[in-house]
C-alpha cells in the first residue's frame, strides 16, 4: 500500500463537517424521483449538511433490469445529471449522486455510476460499480450482470473540505478488501438499494465493521420501503463513526439521516487503538 501521510490529510481538513444520508423509496417515473430528491436535498441543506448523499437507483426503479437501459446516458450529458451539478451548485454542497445509469460500448449494458459534484456544481469524481449483485432463494432472485457492466476502475477516493472520502456502491459492502484499498480516509459513502431480505441479515454489521476496521465514517443513503414494481428494500440509510456506533438513521420511507464528522473524534480512536499503523499485510 502506498504511503499516506495521516497527519497532512487530518491537519487540512475541517475539523467538524455535518453529513446527511437521503432516503428514498423510487419510482419507475424520472421526474417524480427527481422531485423527490430534490425535496430531500433542500431538507438537508437547510439542515446544515455539508455533504450529501442520495441512495442507489434514486433516479428510477425500473419494473425489469433492462428498463434502465431507455434512460442511460452519455458521461458529462443528460438530464440526470444535470439535476445533480444543478443541486450542488444551487446549495452549495458537496453531493454524491447516488447511483445513475451510464452508457459504454457495451449495448446491453449500462454502468451503474456514482458522480460526486462540489459546491460549483462541477463534476469532480466518478465511480463504476465494481462488484454485481447475484442473489437467489426461494422465489426471490437477482442478477445485476444481465443488465450491468462491471466497472473497471479501481476504488475511487477524493478530496474534500474533510479529507480523502471513499466511494463505493451496495453490493461493494460484502467486499472488506476493497475498502483497504482505499487507504487511508476520514469518510466512507456507500449508496444502497439493499434487498429487505439482506438488508434485514446483514447491512448493519456489515456498515459496523467497514467502519471500525478502517477507522472513519461510513455515510450509507438506501432505498427503503416497497416500490411500485413490487421490489422491497431494506433501507436505514445511517451515519456511523470510527468506533462503529450510530449517529444519526432513517428505518422506512422517505427522510434524511443528518449527523457531524468529527476529526477529532476519528484521532482518538485511530490513537487509543492505533490498528491502521499496526498493519503487516
Amino acid at each position: 500500500m502506498p504511503f499516506v501521510n495521516v497527519n497532512r490529510i487530518m491537519n487540512n481538513a475541517e475539523k467538524n463537517f455535518k453529513v446527511a444520508a437521503i432516503q428514498m423509496v423510487s419510482s419507475t417515473r424520472v421526474d417524480d424521483n427527481l422531485r423527490q430528491a430534490s425535496d430531500l436535498i433542500a431538507q438537508a441543506a437547510q439542515a446544515g449538511a455539508q455533504l450529501l448523499a442520495l441512495p442507489e437507483y434514486f433516479c428510477f426503479m425500473g419494473h425489469k433490469d433492462t428498463d434502465k437501459l431507455a434512460l442511460k446516458e452519455e458521461p458529462g450529458n443528460g438530464p440526470i445529471q444535470s439535476f445533480l451539478a444543478d443541486q450542488a451548485r444551487q446549495h452549495g454542497i458537496w453531493l454524491v449522486g447516488g447511483s445513475l445509469p451510464l452508457d459504454n460500448d457495451d449495448p446491453e449494458r449500462i454502468f451503474n455510476t456514482s458522480l460526486v459534484y462540489d459546491p460549483s456544481g462541477k463534476q469532480v469524481a466518478r465511480y463504476d460499480k465494481v462488484h454485481l449483485f447475484g442473489f437467489r432463494k426461494g422465489q426471490e432472485s437477482y442478477d445485476e450482470s444481465i443488465s450491468i457492466r462491471p466497472g473497471l476502475n479501481a476504488p475511487q477516493v477524493l478530496d474534500t473540505p474533510f479529507g480523502r472520502v471513499g466511494l463505493s456502491i451496495c453490493y461493494d459492502l460484502r467486499f472488506p478488501e476493497f475498502f483497504r484499498a482505499m487507504g487511508h480516509v476520514n469518510l466512507i459513502v456507500l449508496p444502497a438499494a439493499f434487498t429487505y431480505t439482506t438488508g434485514s441479515a446483514h447491512w448493519d454489521i456489515l456498515l459496523r465493521a467497514r467502519a471500525i476496521e478502517n477507522q472513519c465514517y461510513v455515510l450509507a443513503p438506501a432505498q427503503g420501503g416497497k416500490h411500485e414494481n413490487g421490489r422491497r428494500t431494506w433501507g436505514h440509510s445511517v451515519l456511523i463513526d470510527p468506533w462503529g456506533e450510530v449517529l444519526a438513521q432513517v428505518d422506512q420511507d422517505p427522510g434524511i439521516a443528518v449527523g457531524t464528522l468529527s476529526l477529532d473524534r476519528i484521532a482518538d480512536v485511530r490513537a487509543s487503538l492505533p490498528a491502521l499503523k499496526h498493519r503487516t499485510m
